[in-house]
């Protein structure tokens, strides 16, 4: 065996369980073709949501436990805690709000109600008439690729100074094939292991087609430094009404402020279009739905614009555990726009399951067998 687990993906989810088979004393082996994906396209929040009782319970643990991994990470992973401000357009979302934090609290996650006047003094640059907001002060933002860079980095860290962990090895290589307790690549030659998590995003369809995940494209912008311009994470009411649809194109209000002081600016939702290319109309639209409420920033400069592609299941709630029907593969994929978030939840689900292990989380409402009945 070349190695007890091997994680195919090196992106967030795939790093983070790597993180988690090391820190339970495996030796794991993480191949990846290089940085690509959502991952490195992505905003990066870390926010809890709430639009169904299992992504409540999944979102809400897996921050617990980046509040502890995050204790040990270095400044370069550029965590940030903002919290997230919901904005209220008018009395209608006002009593969203207020909804939305009834479900919070019945999670034990704080919130608070605040109405024009607070929103104002907390954020100046949103515009007037907006009715209010919803303060979640526990979430935040990170940057993914630096933080899945240190999870990966940790295994080799602890070998060297002695402590009681397991390795983790990258190997930088194209799976070909999944086979029967090993990878094949796509120069010929095999890994094996008793445990393979596929975590590769989109690209997991190509080794494993009868997985039921669905590209929704999105659209992102970056600004120059107006340090001080947003002090929370903004966004709409109206963004959970578009992150969950399943048809047709939708943009929402989402800024972030950056540790750099950049703007990071979404968001947009395309489904099954898989051409990376910039569509001026979409971006457009998207900047003029952020301008509406945040009216400066027609004045500020844009440094870049990209886009990226998010992997979704029918459901909406991403596949974690073993595959029903291939012995020895586990799923962590379709985590859609919440791969961040919930990749410190997804893998420990992963890492409980492989070494036969209890986890805080009850994972039956994630598990593949779903989607996944028959080949």
């Amino acid at each position: 065996m070349d190695a007890e687990a091997i994680v195919i993906g090196a992106g967030i989810v795939g790093a983070a369980c790597a993180y988690e088979l090391g820190q339970r004393g495996l030796r794991v082996l993480v191949i990846d073709d290089g940085p690509s994906g959502a991952t490195h396209a992505g905003m990066g929040h870390l926010v809890v949501m709430d639009d169904n009782p299992a992504e409540l319970a999944l979102s809400s643990t897996s921050l617990a436990i980046w509040r502890d991994w995050l204790a040990r990470m270095d400044s370069s992973c550029g965590y940030s805690h903002c919290g997230t401000l919901w904005i209220a357009a008018d009395e209608e979302e006002m009593q969203a709000a207020a909804d939305k934090q009834s479900r919070l609290q019945a999670a034990g996650i704080g919130s608070t109600l605040i109405d024009a006047r607070a929103l104002a003094g907390l954020e100046p640059a949103l515009r007037s008439g907006l009715a209010g907001a919803l303060q979640v002060g526990g979430d935040g933002v990170v940057y993914a690729p630096n933080a899945a860079r240190w999870l990966l980095g940790q295994g080799e860290a602890h070998r060297q100074e002695g402590k009681n962990a397991g390795s983790i090895r990258v190997l930088q290589a194209q799976v070909s094939a999944l086979e029967d307790g090993r990878v094949r690549l796509s120069d010929g030659n095999t890994r094996s292991a008793p445990a393979i998590v596929l975590a590769a995003g989109l690209r997991a369809a190509a080794l494993c087609p009868e997985v039921p995940l669905q590209a929704k494209k999105g659209h992102l912008a970056i600004s120059a430094r107006y340090p001080g311009m947003v002090h929370h994470q903004l966004v709409e009411l109206g963004y959970v009404k578009s992150a969950h649809e399943s048809s047709g194109t939708s943009v929402a209000f989402n800024v972030q402020p950056r540790p750099t002081g950049q703007l990071l600016i979404g968001s947009s939702r395309q489904f099954d279009n898989t051409d990376s290319a910039i569509e001026p109309p979409i971006l457009a639209r998207m900047l003029r739905r952020a301008s509406d409420y945040l009216p400066c920033l027609g004045d500020i400069q844009i440094t870049r614009t990209w886009t990226g592609f998010r992997a979704a299941t029918p459901d909406g709630l991403p596949l974690i555990g073993p595959h029903p029907h291939r012995p020895g593969l586990w799923l962590a994929l379709g985590h859609e726009g919440l791969g961040v978030t919930t990749a410190t939840g997804t893998a420990q689900l992963i890492a409980s399951g492989i070494c036969a292990s209890a986890s805080a989380l009850d994972g039956s409402a994630y598990l593949p067998s779903r989607a996944l009945q028959s080949l």
